[in-house]
């Protein structure tokens, strides 16, 4: 299960789009930024001069190439709704054990946005406000739970470019889809075909406890510096 590499041999590897697409392929699963389990984000294996510093913009720029490479998840789904990273593999255990949970059933307002979703493929925050008749901070919560839940992952990402020189300052528009969707089927029209094709699949043979543990078994194996303890890991994971 090892893939033989660990966040101690990473130190400041991430430098571009596709050192930060190597990481996390490397890694399976992974946060974006620091976290209670010492060295395992992508902020902590980025060099200080490239995190959002002035004109550079990083990984909050990079993270587009991931999303678009269609081998990525990427969405707020670790640590109770923070940004992470996930390849298939590990993602597909992850929305097994949270999708077997009571807790992270969809509500009715979230339930709206899925109806949405699997209508029209994508939706985007704009349409969630639309669509349930609230303002962007509620919209974003609404959102983050459906991605926390496994049931909404980022899609792609639109760069923003503003002012007459049409400058681009890092800001940016994201539209959100199924990981059934991105990962698996080719329904979807636009940046959503580039994507595995029909040999991908998001089931497991696992039962949801089994993938919990698969998942803290790995998580284990990468973090060889910094061992997290069970406890930690339930944050994380549960």
């Amino acid at each position: 299960m090892s893939i033989g590499r660990h966040v101690g041999t990473l130190e400041a590897r991430v430098t571009g789009p596709d050192a930060m697409i190597e990481t996390v392929l490397e890694l399976g699963i992974v946060p974006f930024f620091e976290n209670p389990i010492r060295g395992w984000s992508i902020e902590e294996l980025t060099p200080r001069e490239f995190w959002f510093d002035g004109d550079e913009l990083g990984p909050w720029d990079w993270k587009i190439a991931c999303v678009q490479s269609g081998e990525i998840a990427y969405g707020k789904f670790l640590w109770g709704g923070k940004a992470a990273f996930a390849t298939v593999e590990f993602y597909r255990e992850l929305m097994n054990y949270r999708r077997s949970l009571p807790k992270f059933q969809p509500a009715r307002q979230q339930l709206a946005v899925m109806d949405y979703v699997a209508e029209n493929g994508s939706i985007g925050i704009r349409e969630v406000r639309q669509l349930l008749g609230v303002k962007k901070s509620a919209a974003d919560s609404v959102i983050a739970r459906l991605e926390n839940q496994t049931r909404l992952v980022i899609g792609d990402f639109q760069r923003v470019y503003r002012g007459a020189d049409l400058h681009y300052n890092g800001w940016q528009t994201a539209s959100f889809c199924r990981p059934e969707d991105l990962f698996v089927s080719d329904a979807v029209p636009g940046p959503f075909q580039k994507i595995f094709g029909s040999g991908t699949s998001l089931q497991t043979e696992r039962t949801p406890s089994e993938s919990l543990e698969y998942l803290k078994d790995h998580i284990r194996s990468i973090c060889t510096s910094c061992v997290p303890d069970d406890k930690t890991l339930m944050k994380a994971l549960g």
